[in-house]
């Protein structure tokens, strides 16, 4: 029997290109999301206000708002996974999406079931984190949006208004770093009255993260991160002072049975070191003077020294 959540997912499509849109409707239907359709960046945003998708996508050239802007107006107001498209040609747009807050990018011309690899790892990564998990709204009866009682999911348009290969180097153990497991009893003052009775936190320095509450707590002060920097900074907090490689958070972040014989390229490594930048301004640190996230240069990233 499926599960009535499975069959509630929402996608909202905002994309200029009529045939582009046609094209990703018809991917995200098979698998399964009932769409939402626009062609311009304002729009798109009342579009995820409205419906509350599990995932949109965001085309980066359009007129009016740019994809980037969207972007940036749809994170501040929504968790929804965020996919960018953009041209081969462009990656300086790969980058400022992802700056922006989106989750991953995908490359015109794409392919189909590039696009639903892409997806099942967002997806994945939505139920490993239940508290993150974005939100699916069931239908109801004075809402006139997206829903498939029946089987397939319908496709629905709103109108428009005019308005590394790189190899992991461990470290010596006699510089690692402390990251342990706090119990319970000992661990910060909870967050919103969140349950930390599950699981441990990962501490470095004065740097803590819960990784089943999914909090993230500096000096005692939470951050707001998004699930990427969440999932990029407990993959360092777990490796302790191993190295990991930008190809190597590349697949932690789209799981490890992405594809079969996947191949991290220059875009991809250029991906992770946005969300790095990202994560490390919400830190309150540089990359030349970091307190938590080092650069071992040709190489990836690891947690600073414990010492002082």
């Amino acid at each position: 029997m499926s599960n009535p959540s499975d069959e509630l997912k929402t996608a909202v499509i905002i994309e200029d290109d009529a045939e582009i849109r046609h094209v990703l409707a018809e991917v995200l239907e098979s698998s399964g999301f009932s769409t939402v359709s626009v062609g311009n960046g304002i729009d798109g945003v009342r579009a995820v206000l409205t419906y509350k998708p599990v995932l949109t996508t965001i085309d980066v050239n359009m007129p009016g708002i740019d994809g980037i802007e969207a972007a940036k107006r749809i994170r501040a107001q929504s968790d929804t996974f965020i996919i960018m498209l953009t041209g081969l040609n462009d990656e300086a747009d790969v980058i400022a999406g992802l700056g922006a807050g989106a989750d991953d990018y995908l490359l015109k011309p794409f392919r189909p079931r590039e696009l639903r690899a892409r997806v099942e790892a967002l997806l994945r990564r939505s139920r490993a984190g239940d508290s993150a998990a974005a939100p699916v709204v069931a239908p109801s009866q004075d809402r006139v949006g997206p829903s498939f009682p029946g089987g397939r999911p319908s496709t629905t348009s709103i109108p428009i208004s005019p308005i590394a290969d790189e190899v992991e180097t461990p470290a010596s153990s006699s510089s690692a770093a402390l990251v342990i497991p706090v119990p319970a009893a000992s661990a910060p003052a909870l967050v919103d009255g969140q349950d930390d009775a599950a699981g441990d936190w990962l501490v470095h320095r004065d740097l803590r993260l819960h990784p089943e509450n999914r909090i993230v707590l500096v000096g005692g002060a939470e951050l707001d991160l998004t699930r990427t920097e969440f999932d990029l900074l407990a993959t360092l907090l777990e490796s302790k002072r191993r190295v990991r490689s930008k190809a190597d958070l590349t697949l932690v972040l789209r799981g490890e049975s992405y594809v079969t014989s996947y191949f991290v390229g220059d875009a991809d490594k250029r991906a992770v070191e946005a969300h790095m930048t990202n994560l490390r301004r919400k830190l309150g640190e540089s990359a030349a003077n970091p307190r938590y996230i080092e650069t071992v240069r040709g190489v990836g990233y690891r947690l600073t020294s414990d010492a002082v």
